[in-house]
């Protein structure tokens, strides 16, 4: 069977990743000179819990030693891996994915890694779908063929209170002409080819919401993921879930909060939707 690997900025949480048999390859977070492991040796609590203070944090990828070593124990299980990572425009995950293929030590093993050009529940759906797959005995090819074709179909729309924590950690891309923008002003971004990139700016967190609300029901009745995930106001993510399940089933909304690396770059009060659109035209 196929064995799926992914990186922790997937926001894909513990449990769901065992339940999939999915393996989450974790970033790294610094706090000056202390390191931790995302999602592994710090929580998104405990991340947003240091933010305040007065070191700014910064991260790393995975190396490719750290990805040889997670390719060569599921060899001794499978001959087929599968990795899709975080998009190469905001990390170099996916170079060290791809320098680890050479460092396999069992011959006949073959290796897939795709750069989803997204992150978070977005990378997260398109995890969540290919671990289905393989587990209904899908082959290497049909799953990656999949994956990509599903990276087309696959949307974040994000609430951010401010930018200055993108425009810090230098990921803010195409929305660089939001930093400057009013305190008064919240930006909605997404990602578009793997960058950062603005959709509009609203005047308050209800405003970004009902945004948020209207993207998802502007897909209604062609959804075939869903996701939603905060960093600091689960309030929020609560009562957008609730509204959502008017239009898709409640049970099947995929819940997250947002990881330390991620955190880096995000800041506080982040929510987000993440839409895997079905095959219908449109």
């Amino acid at each position: 069977m196929v064995k799926i690997i992914t990186d922790s900025t997937s926001d894909i949480t513990r449990d769901l990743a065992r339940s999939l048999g999915v393996t989450v390859v974790p970033l790294t977070v610094f706090f000056g000179k202390e390191s931790f492991l995302d999602r592994v040796e710090m929580s998104t609590e405990e991340f947003y819990k240091r933010l305040v203070g007065d070191i700014f944090p910064t991260t790393t990828q995975p190396s490719p030693g750290v990805f040889a070593e997670v390719y060569n124990q599921l060899a001794e299980e499978t001959s087929e891996l599968l990795v899709l990572v975080i998009s190469s425009k905001l990390s170099g995950t996916y170079q060290s994915a791809i320098n680890a293929t050479s460092m396999i030590k069992k011959k006949g093993v073959k290796i897939e890694v795709i750069d989803s050009r997204n992150t978070a529940m977005a990378l997260g759906l398109l995890t969540i779908k290919a671990a289905e797959m393989a587990a209904a005995g899908a082959s290497l090819e049909q799953v990656a063929a999949a994956v990509r074709e599903n990276i087309a179909r696959v949307q974040p729309v994000m609430y951010f209170e401010t930018l200055k924590y993108l425009a810090k950690g230098g990921r803010v891309g195409k929305a660089q002409g939001l930093v400057g923008s009013l305190l008064s002003i919240k930006p909605i971004v997404t990602l578009d080819d793997g960058e950062v990139a603005p959709l509009v700016r609203v005047r308050s967190k209800k405003a970004g919401l009902d945004y948020l609300y209207n993207f998802v029901a502007g897909n209604a009745g062609n959804i075939e993921g869903l996701a939603v995930e905060h960093a600091t106001s689960p309030e929020d993510a609560d009562a957008l879930v609730e509204r959502l399940a008017a239009l898709f089933p409640k049970e099947k909304i995929v819940r997250s909060t947002v990881s330390p690396v991620l955190g880096t770059y995000m800041g506080p009060n982040v929510v987000g939707v993440f839409l895997l659109r079905g095959n219908k035209p449109g």
